[in-house]
C-alpha cells in the first residue's frame, strides 16, 4: 500500500463525498462508496489511457464528461458518477487518487479502524497476525486492518507502518544501529 500525499483540496472533496454518502444511506453507503472509489483508483493505476483522460487538459470538459458517462454509467453508483462529473466540471479529476486516499482515511476514522502495514522476513501464520492485531488494538485504541508483506532484507523481527509512523523492530535495523555505535 502506498500512501499518497493528502492535500487540503482532496480532504475538502472527500469530506463532502462522505457527507453525501452518509445522507444517501448511512454507514452502508459510506462503505460501498469507499469500495467503488478504490476500484476506480485501481483501474486508473492500471490503465494509462484512462489516467490520461482524467488528467489531460487537452480534452475539453464536455468531451470528457461524455467519455466518463460512457465508461462509468451503470457501472458505478449514481453518487460516484455525479461526483466524478463534479470533479470534471471543476478540473479536479487529476486529484482522484488523492481524494480516494483522503476518503479512505476518513472512513477508517469513522469506523474506528487504522491501516497497518506489517513487514516481516517470513510469512506469518494467522495466529501470529491475530496476536499482533490484538496488541495493536490495545495500543492504538482502534481496530487495526493488517496488510502483511514479506521483505527478507529485514532478516528478522518486524516493521509496522501506521500512517506516516514507522516502528522498526527489524534485525537489520538493530544490526545497523549496533554497527554505528561500534564505529563511534
Amino acid at each position: 500500500m502506498t500512501m499518497q500525499q493528502i492535500d487540503t483540496l482532496a480532504t475538502i472533496y472527500a469530506q463532502s463525498l462522505l457527507e453525501l454518502a452518509e445522507e444517501a444511506g448511512g454507514r452502508e453507503k459510506i462503505l460501498e462508496l469507499a469500495e467503488e472509489l478504490e476500484q476506480v483508483s485501481d483501474l486508473l493505476a492500471g490503465e494509462d489511457d484512462l489516467r490520461t483522460l482524467f488528467s489531460t487538459p487537452v480534452i475539453n470538459e464536455e468531451t470528457r464528461e461524455g467519455l466518463i458517462r460512457r465508461i462509468f454509467e451503470n457501472r458505478v453508483t449514481d453518487l460516484l458518477l455525479r461526483f466524478m462529473l463534479v470533479l470534471n466540471a471543476n478540473d479536479r479529476l487529476g486529484h482522484f487518487d488523492c481524494i480516494q486516499a483522503a476518503y479512505d482515511q476518513m472512513v477508517q476514522d469513522v469506523f474506528g479502524r487504522v491501516e497497518v502495514d506489517v513487514v516481516t522476513a517470513i510469512e506469518l501464520d494467522e495466529a501470529t497476525l491475530a496476536r499482533i492485531s490484538e496488541r495493536l488494538q490495545k495500543t492504538l485504541g482502534k481496530e487495526p486492518i493488517l496488510h502483511a508483506s514479506i521483505d527478507e532484507s529485514i532478516i528478522g523481527g518486524l516493521q509496522l507502518r501506521v500512517g506516516d509512523r514507522l516502528m522498526d523492530g527489524s534485525v537489520a535495523t538493530r544490526l545497523r544501529r549496533l554497527g554505528e555505535q561500534l564505529r563511534k
